[in-house]
């Protein structure tokens, strides 16, 4: 079996930046925006992290979807031929489609937010003041802010498992003759 360093390392390296991103901005941001001094400014300081945490979040996705691939086709044979993977692999490719579903629509509903400069209590949290589309939007957020560290993170336990069935034992039980 041929090594497949520089993929995995991708996977991961995205995979760890998607999830432990979103929930730090989830747990530390949203919360600690509503510090800033009021509706507005606490609005702004969410935007501007929000806003400043997209293109790293960006590369992150790029080089966990570029390693998926890299070990996708590293592990070709073991897809086709070993019980388990191709089940294991369609998870996988099932929770990281909706992770990026949620994602790109939280990005959208974000520049919704931000484009609107509206004020908030916190960053998820609007004000009176907040125009009802924006309010509106935040709400949405305000849910939808804990699915992203959900499902990378559920996509990070179903790699674990694929780790596990590339266990020289699973490799030789699961093969089909």
């Amino acid at each position: 079996m041929a090594r497949n360093t520089l993929s995995r390392s991708l996977h991961d390296v995205g995979l760890a930046a998607w999830f432990g991103g979103t929930l730090a901005n989830a747990v530390a941001l949203n919360a600690a925006a509503s510090e800033a001094g009021g509706d507005q400014a606490t609005g702004d300081v969410a935007n501007a992290g929000w806003d400043r945490w997209t293109p790293v979040n960006a590369l992150a996705i790029g080089a966990h979807l570029v390693g998926s691939i890299g070990q996708l086709a590293g592990n070709k044979g073991r897809v086709a031929n070993q019980q388990g993977v191709a089940g294991m692999s369609t998870a996988k490719t099932l929770l990281t489609a909706a992770a990026l579903g949620v994602t790109g629509y939280s990005r959208l509903l974000g520049q919704k937010v931000s484009a609107a400069g509206a004020p908030g209590r916190a960053g998820t949290k609007p004000s009176k003041k907040t125009r009802s589309d924006a309010a509106a939007a935040q709400l949405q957020l305000d849910r939808l802010q804990w699915v992203v560290p959900a499902l990378t993170g559920a996509l990070v336990v179903v790699s674990s498992y694929a780790g596990e069935q590339q266990r020289p034992s699973e490799v030789l039980s699961g093969t089909r003759a």
